[in-house]
Formats: C-alpha cells, structure tokens, sequence
C-alpha cells in the first residue's frame, strides 16, 4: 500500500466547517493566523455568513488551514504518503504537508494569492462553466472555435475523465450554453464563482503571486507534491514561476492524480472539507482505494481501514525522480 494525499480548493466551504478542529488546534488556527489574516478565522468559519466566506479572499485562506490541520491530526497515524497534490489552492496545503513551504508562510501567500485573485475578478464580468460529456479534445476545440470569433473562452481545469471547466467572460459563457449542444457538449452548467480562475482573466494577478511567492522559501520536502501546472513533481527551485503560472493556466488534476498512480500511489486519501478530490480520484485511477477525511472523527475510520491492508512505506529509491519532465 502506497499512500497519496490530496487536498480541495475553493468551493469546498461551508459555514461551520472545521468546528472540531478549531477546538483541537487552536495552535494552528487560532491567535497566530487571525494575526497573519488580519480577521478571525474562526467566526468567519462558523458564523459566516456564506456570502462572506465564499469570497475569493477568505475561501482561499479558510480551506488552506483547516485542511492542513486535518494532515497534521492524521499524518502520524498513517504511513507516509509516496506523494501529494492540491486541487488549485489545495497545492499550496499540499507544499505546507510536505515541507516544501513553512505553514504560516504558506498563509500569508495564500491570503495575498486569495486577495489577488479577487482583485482581478472584479476588474471585468467573468466566470467559469463545467462541461458535461466532454473531454478535453472537445473542451480545447470549443475553446478554439470561440476564440477564433473574438471571444475569450479557454480551458480551465482538466478534473477527471469527463469532468472539464472552461473559463471566459460573460458573454462567452452566454455563447457556450447556447451553443453546447451543437459543439459536441451534453450540457454547459455555469458555476457559482467569481472569476475566470486559471485563465488568462487572472494574469493581473500572476505579478502579484510571483512577487509574494519569491519571499516564500521553498525546501525539498519529505515527499513530492504533484504541480498543477505541470502534473510533475513541484521543483523548488522552481517554485515562484510554477504557483504564479499555476493562477493563470489550467489545473492538470486528472493528470497529476494518474502519474501518481504511475508512480505507485494505490491509496489515496482526501484531505479537507468535502470530498471533491476523492471523487476526481476515483474517476481518475480506477482501482484504486479512496478515503475522505473531513472531520476529526473520519480519523479512525481511515486509521482502521488501512490496518486491514497491506502498509508498504516508501524510501527515497522509491520516491518520483524530481526531475521527471513537466506538465
């Protein structure tokens, strides 16, 4: 049994998420980040109201420690992960699991990642649409076909086989859901967010992420986590280019979740509120053993579950070469 571990991205919140936890790790999320976030996490998480913690600025910020508090109440009870990955803002829960980044560092770039973000969404009416029955040959041809007409549509996030998200203004999303059908798309479904994340929407907020991230120290870590951007192993010395090109490009998760099963992750793990990225697993590697963990008492659960199974640790022979090339 090789373990992976992944970690959501915003549109997991809900109001009163991580109640548990606030009370079994105030080390981790109480004092120290309201100070570094300059509001309470904890009253915005429990209180809400859903409109506040869904903005882009507290999302981000929210489900990057409450996730991350989660790993550190699980990581001693299971083996250590061969590998890891994020579902956008969960790659940067992933860096802070792995040692690459400092927990409160990784806070503080979140929270000006999260603030950089919404700053460009704001600047012009945009937005993001998940295709039904695509894949991401259909998804880059509609893409195209649209551009071509001066629109602005691009792909966005690559989930899961049949699981794709374009991004564009608003006026392109109006033009894709009339047009679905006719392209080859079961249905288009707009989604609640705020922005055309991952597009070229975001590139006021690229500068932004990459003057942050070049203050940010980036170690080896005690295992690979899988990059975005390029579906590889995160390369240190790479690591302000790859979280400031990460904002603006698509999300390779279906990629990176099978080259972690190429590199022999056969159990994967979802850390964090919901479960999105255990689903996008199961679609993903087929065959492979899938657990959630969202809350503290899914702990055991997971901790007896993989007892019954065969625990293989990975050494270092076994561990992805980091210099594999890029996605």
């Amino acid at each position: 049994m090789k373990l992976g571990v992944l970690f959501p991205g915003q549109g997991s919140q809900f109001v009163g998420m991580g109640a548990d936890l606030f009370e079994a790790r105030p080390d981790l999320l109480g004092d120290a980040v309201d100070d570094v976030l300059g509001w309470s996490l904890k009253d915005t998480c429990l209180g809400g109201p859903l409109e506040v913690l869904t903005e882009t600025d507290r999302a981000q910020p929210a489900l990057y420690a409450l996730s991350y508090a989660l790993w550190e109440e699980t990581r001693d009870r299971i083996p250590q992960p061969l590998a890891a990955a994020g579902h956008s803002l969960g790659e940067y829960t992933a860096l802070a699991a792995a040692g690459i980044i400092d927990y409160l560092g990784g806070l503080e770039l979140v929270a000006r990642r999260g603030a950089a973000m919404a700053d460009a969404a704001a600047l012009e009416p945009s937005g993001m649409a998940a295709l039904l029955g695509a894949e991401e040959e259909t998804a880059e041809k509609v893409a195209a076909i649209r551009q071509e007409g001066g629109g602005r549509l691009s792909v966005a996030n690559l989930n899961a086989p049949g699981q794709v998200v374009v991004a564009g203004g608003i006026t392109d999303l109006d033009w894709l859901e009339e047009n679905a059908r006719s392209l080859g798309v079961r249905r288009a479904i707009r989604l609640n967010v705020a922005g055309a994340f991952h597009s070229p929407f975001m590139a006021p907020a690229e500068a932004a992420v990459h003057e942050a991230a070049s203050s940010t120290i980036f170690d080896d870590g005690a295992f690979p986590v899988y990059a975005n951007v390029s579906a590889a192993p995160f390369e240190a010395s790479q690591g302000a280019d790859l979280l400031a090109s990460q904002v603006v490009s698509p999300v390779r998760f279906q990629e990176s979740l099978v080259s972690m099963g190429k590199a022999g992750v056969d159990v994967f793990i979802h850390l964090g509120p919901g479960d999105v990225t255990a689903k996008m697993a199961k679609r993903s590697v087929p065959g492979s053993d899938v657990f959630v963990v969202s809350e503290l008492g899914d702990i055991d659960t997971l901790v007896e579950s993989l007892g019954t199974m065969s625990c293989e640790v990975p050494n270092d022979s076994e561990a992805p070469d980091d210099s594999t090339e890029p996605t």
